[in-house]
């Protein structure tokens, strides 16, 4: 890997903790890029480029990883979780984490209680498909320790990361 690609790649890694630091605001792609030290335009084209997805998707995505931590440990509302985590609109929230999780958030929350796991199988458990069309097999999260992984699982671990990032190939 280049030196060039690998600065954009931390510049890149540093906007997206910066998203992940503000999840429950409006994205600002401006300010996120800026972060980056690119134009909004590049940021976006390079972010899915590295990342797999847009930065829009990216941020819809972590907020309903957080909203699902929600419905399952909390007795809040809903409506309260989304507004909390940055959706504006009750039904695009639902339209969104069922598009995400495959399931209503008030299905969600009936069926999955609180956990009483060690972390990294929480993680390989709670990770939301990519889609609701798409049937995630036994084994496909990535993320969770070797342990929780069956072993032709481990090969697709190394395509991606915990986030579910596609593994960036750059000419050097």
């Amino acid at each position: 890997m280049s030196r060039d690609v690998e600065d954009l790649n931390r510049r890149l890694l540093r906007a997206r903790d910066a998203m992940d630091r503000a999840y429950a605001e409006p994205l600002d792609v401006r300010a996120v890029a800026a972060v980056a030290h690119v134009s909004p335009a590049h940021f976006s084209r390079t972010f899915r480029a590295v990342f797999g997805e847009t930065p829009h998707r990216y941020l819809q995505r972590r907020r309903v990883e957080r909203s699902m931590f929600l419905l399952r440990e909390t007795d809040r509302s809903i409506t309260d979780i989304c507004f909390d985590i940055g959706f504006s609109s009750l039904g695009t929230f639902s339209r969104t984490f069922h598009g995400i999780v495959g399931e209503t958030p008030s299905g969600y929350r009936l069926g999955h209680g609180p956990i009483v796991a060690p972390h990294c199988v929480q993680l390989a458990a709670m990770r939301p498909r990519v889609g609701a069309a798409e049937a995630s097999a036994p084994g496909d999260a990535t993320g969770a320790c070797a342990a929780a992984r069956p072993a032709d699982a481990a090969a697709d671990a190394s395509k991606s990361s915990s986030f579910g990032e596609a593994a960036a190939t750059f000419a050097p």
